[in-house]
């Protein structure tokens, strides 16, 4: 088949997809919304995709643009003449595709587009109805996505949800036992509000109060890291809190093996990769408890929950994991029998080319 794989930018989740839907055997073209404000992934595109240049890639989206965007969009489909456009986020993406009149549309919801975009303004509700409604087939990677994409007016029938799971080769447990005298905690989330690292840096400030034997290693970047360093300083905890910066796909898993408990205190998700990696590297699991964590982790099994945004409560929980260390490797066992079981993308991957050999001809 040949398809339009249309998104934002070139992140690590793009590389995954583009590289599986071309060994897929399909001819892809890669359409990027924003381009290179967008690109947070160093690996080169894969091989056999091409990248489509167009009007759009070059800046930041703008309401204003929409005109030109669709019209040039329009311009694409008739001069590639696709079997399938593969498009999201929402409100972006998948909107300019279903506005440029071609069909079929397979509409892929990246967990912010509806747990979080869609919640801004009554425009943006409208926007997100408008392309669910017009869409041909829908994919999330969390049945709380899917049902708020039902909710907003998708056909239930013409939807799929499978986790973009993770390579388990790449991520696994590590062989190198650690030493037990500090406990070090992990956190790879983006310093951006819905991400709540700023609750994590908090919690953090009150468990090193306590405890001289823990330590906090954050990867990552954001438009919160002075408010962070802020919150670190006037705790007297930067001493122990290792900043790592962006970090390649490549190496990514020598960074789990380093932690010994992972935390995301995120407000809005879908199933998040990162956790999914943690549970691959067999890492225990503290998460926030809303829904799409509670999809993965089982209080007591393969980690614990706490209260979103709720600082004193995540303290408590990091305190209690750290007070039965000995018991922390046990519980990174059962992370990586989950993983095994849901967060294989190799399988996972083949539920999309089924969406793809369905949707031909439509």
């Amino acid at each position: 088949m040949k398809i339009i794989y249309f998104s934002l930018g070139y992140s690590t989740h793009d590389h995954r997809f583009l590289k599986a839907i071309s060994d897929g055997g399909h001819e892809v073209f890669f359409v990027q919304l924003e381009g290179n404000a967008r690109q947070v992934e160093d690996r080169p595109v894969p091989p056999n995709v091409q990248l489509v240049l167009w009007k759009g890639g070059r800046e930041p989206f703008k309401w204003s643009d929409l005109p030109k965007l669709t019209f040039d969009f329009r311009r694409l489909t008739k001069q590639i003449k696709p079997d399938l456009i593969h498009a999201g986020p929402i409100q972006t993406c998948a909107l300019i595709a279903v506005l440029s009149g071609f069909r079929p549309i397979l509409t892929m919801s990246w967990g912010f587009d509806l747990m979080d975009d869609v919640h801004k303004s009554k425009w943006m509700e409208r926007v997100t109805r408008y392309a669910l409604r017009r869409s041909t087939f829908f994919t999330s990677d969390a049945k709380v996505t899917r049902d708020k994409a039902v909710s907003y007016g998708m056909n239930p029938d013409k939807t799929i949800v499978f986790p973009w799971g993770v390579d388990l080769e790449h991520f696994s447990p590590s062989t190198v036992h650690r030493p037990p005298s500090v406990v070090t905690l992990f956190c790879n989330r983006s310093w951006e509000p819905r991400y709540g690292v700023d609750v994590l840096a908090r919690a953090f400030v009150k468990v090193a109060q306590e405890r001289d034997d823990v330590n906090l290693l954050l990867l990552g970047g954001g438009s919160q890291g002075h408010l962070l360093r802020q919150i670190f300083e006037g705790g007297g905890v930067l001493d122990r809190v290792a900043f790592a910066g962006q970090i390649s796909q490549t190496v990514l898993p020598e960074w789990y093996h380093r932690a010994d408990l992972y935390i995301s205190p995120s407000h809005v998700d879908g199933s998040s990769v990162s956790l999914m990696e943690a549970l691959a590297c067999g890492l225990p699991c503290l998460v926030s408890d809303i829904p799409a964590n509670k999809e993965w982790v089982t209080e007591g099994e393969n980690g614990w929950l706490f209260r979103d945004g709720d600082v004193n409560h995540l303290a408590e929980k990091i305190l209690a994991a750290i007070a039965r260390r000995e018991t922390l490797p046990g519980v990174g066992q059962s992370s990586r029998r989950v993983a095994e079981l849901r967060a294989d993308w190799k399988k996972n991957a083949e539920a999309l080319m089924k969406v793809y050999r369905g949707l031909k001809g439509k």
